[in-house]
């Protein structure tokens, strides 16, 4: 019963606005692969698993959002954080609360609950929920198969991977400096509905970038490295190793 003690005294005193939180070592999120992981997800979802992360995230209209483990006993909240998307007109807009699991431990499930605005719950975003009698609870869950990755643009066999999502039927090309911001030089391919992908080879250094429709340049919504250069225009940057 000391779990079940726990959360309840924990959610009364959460009420009353003197819960001490608890956070583990921060992760940098302006690591720029786990950036493109979390602009990928484009609103809140389930868990999403990765090589390196599981990504929790939960409404933006939460004022506060928090995740307790099972393999800590419950007993540290991590909050959640919130991702801002910025426009050409720098006006940010909340896109979703975040909270990133560095995946450090060797399991393969995980329970956990959520403190949504002071509120002890199970994932409403997830699906997948256990009853553990001991304690009179239910607890979201989280299964952890092998090899489960997201799309990123990464340099992989001396060749950057583009990425574009949208809507199916489209053609999507790409053009930046390393094509004198000709749009019409590479094309992306549709490689599932709505998914289309390049691999593309390029030397060492910053490049600028846009996805075209048409003669429309398009920023690349799954990186959060923008620039506005001096003509006026809006690129998307990505620096190669």
């Amino acid at each position: 019963m000391k779990i079940r003690k726990f959360l309840i005294i924990s959610a009364a005193l959460f009420a009353l606005g003197s819960t001490k939180l608890f956070a583990a070592d921060p992760i940098e999120y302006q690591n720029y692969d786990l950036d493109l992981l979390l602009h990928e997800i484009s609103e809140p979802m389930a868990p999403v698993i990765t090589e390196d992360y599981i990504i929790f995230t939960a409404d933006p209209k939460y004022r506060y959002a928090g995740i307790a483990f099972d393999f800590e006993d419950y007993q540290i909240i991590h909050p959640f954080q919130i991702l801002s998307q910025t426009d050409e007109n720098e006006k940010k807009t909340r896109w979703h609360m975040f909270y990133c699991y560095e995946r450090k431990h060797e399991f393969t499930s995980l329970k956990y609950r959520l403190i949504l605005d002071g509120l002890w719950t199970t994932d409403p975003l997830n699906p997948n929920k256990v009853y553990d009698d001991n304690v009179n609870l239910y607890f979201s869950k989280v299964e952890v198969p092998d090899g489960v990755k997201i799309y990123t643009n990464t340099k992989k066999d001396d060749k950057v991977h583009f990425i574009y999502k949208g809507e199916s039927g489209q053609k999507i090309h790409l053009g930046g400096t390393f094509t004198n911001w000709d749009p019409w030089i590479y094309q992306l391919n549709e490689t599932s509905p709505g998914l289309y992908e390049l691999d593309l080879p390029l030397a060492s250094g910053k490049y600028y970038y846009n996805y075209y429709i048409g003669l429309t340049p398009v920023l690349d919504n799954t990186n959060p490295e923008k620039i506005y250069t001096n003509d006026g225009r809006s690129a998307s940057v990505i620096v190669v190793d």
